[in-house]
């Protein structure tokens, strides 16, 4: 079944201190939201006030910008196991990711919901990771788009060995049908974050993914 991933998505270092030591108490790979306003709406703690997480985490990092290759010195210096750029920016992704692979950082692209996988199958072709994000750019709590889903097959067609990852509107309602679309992860945002157990409510949300039919 799919890794379930908290995500932290926030504009405040002490949130995001916060967020990042409560969510390695129970999830060893931990999902951060980075957006500098050129792409998505908001903008976010920057990179250049995130460090290095100690070993035993696994870190992805969504770097929300029409410009990612601004942002490579700090993502270096982050050195995340995976930095996930948008695959509509208008940037030279293949220079970014081979300077990312050189240092050991596997790469990834997110698809917007109004990216059909086909038009930019070159850059899913060439990356590790592809996320098809379903929620609102730059925020939690958005509604989950479920036409999304349809993407999972489309995108597996055009790189079989890759992983595939969800983001937006996951929650104790919708996990299963994500859980069972074929994703290889799910990137959980306010339902653990606006939780009053944040742990209780992750594992609830492993169990109600592990679920196999519509009854049990």
């Amino acid at each position: 079944m799919p890794a379930i991933v908290p995500t932290i998505t926030t504009d405040k270092p002490e949130i995001y201190t916060t967020n990042l030591q409560e969510f390695s108490k129970f999830s060893k790979r931990i999902h951060i939201d980075a957006s500098d306003g050129t792409l998505a709406p908001t903008q976010l703690l920057p990179l250049s006030q995130i460090q290095p997480v100690g070993e035993g985490i696994t870190l992805d990092i969504h770097v929300m910008s029409a410009r990612p290759s601004e942002h490579l010195a700090d993502v270096l210096r982050i050195k995340p196991s995976l930095c996930i750029i948008h695959a509509e920016v208008d940037d030279n992704i293949q220079d970014l990711f081979a300077k990312l692979k050189a240092a050991g950082i596997k790469v990834g692209v997110a698809l917007l919901k109004t990216t059909f996988p086909k038009h930019v199958q070159e850059r899913i072709a060439m990356s590790d990771h592809v996320m098809i994000f379903a929620g609102e750019l730059g925020s939690q709590g958005g509604a989950l788009d479920s036409l999304q889903m349809e993407k999972v097959p489309l995108v597996r067609a055009i790189k079989q060995d890759l992983e595939i990852g969800w983001d937006g509107g996951v929650n104790l309602s919708n996990i299963r049908a994500v859980a069972h679309s074929g994703v290889d992860v799910i990137n959980v945002g306010s339902a653990i974050t606006n939780a009053p157990d944040k742990a209780a409510m992750y594992q609830s949300l492993l169990a109600e993914s592990e679920k196999k039919g519509v009854l049990i």
